[in-house]
């Protein structure tokens, strides 16, 4: 539980008594990989911090082809926001890529939460905000970059999922089919 609670400190400061009343409203939960702890259509009641292993969020279109919006490992944060925010069914699966230990909060937790320890809805501002930018980034990144150059910036940005994360993934995540990504690789590792 240390690792969240560090994660929480980046951003605001929790006495004692705040950190023992923040665990005791989250759950530590183990998965295989291959689980899906969310699937599009659902309501997404909790949200996750991961301890260990690897998670991706997607979503599959009406050609049944894949889009990664997100992984998250060690010591990042996923979930369907829109579903989670809204309270609405969304449109994310979320599926464990490498056996994991997370750490599950719900949001009616989550509010009570607000309520007892005031500077947590802070700490979740600003992972909202950081999230956000984020996906704002990644957006215009696809629209002016070429799937290499989007390619070479992952690298850069996420050294250690390039070399967990299948291929396939990788390649749903920068736009691109699993044949155009395993010849754009191999161009690049020409260079």
């Amino acid at each position: 539980m240390q690792s969240i609670l560090q994660n929480i400190a980046k951003h605001i400061s929790l006495t004692p008594e705040e950190q023992a009343l923040f665990l005791s409203k989250t759950e530590t939960k183990h998965y295989k990989a291959k689980t899906i702890l969310l699937s599009s259509g659902e309501i997404a009641d909790y949200t996750y911090y991961v301890n260990s292993g690897i998670l991706r969020s997607f979503n599959i279109n009406d050609s049944i082809i894949e889009h990664v919006l997100h992984f998250a490992c060690e010591g990042w944060w996923i979930g369907d926001m829109y579903s989670y925010v809204s309270g609405k069914p969304g449109n994310l699966f979320i599926e464990v890529l490498e056996d994991a230990e997370v750490v599950a909060i719900s949001k009616e937790n989550q509010q009570q939460l607000y309520q007892e320890i005031p500077k947590l809805e802070r700490f979740f501002r600003i992972l909202a905000e950081n999230s956000l930018v984020a996906h704002q980034e990644r957006l215009m990144d696809n629209l002016s970059l070429t799937a290499e150059e989007r390619f070479e910036k992952m690298c850069k940005k996420y050294p250690s999922l390039i070399q967990k994360v299948a291929q396939k993934h990788l390649a749903s995540y920068i736009g691109v089919t699993p044949e155009f990504f395993s010849k754009m690789k191999s161009r690049l590792l020409k260079k």
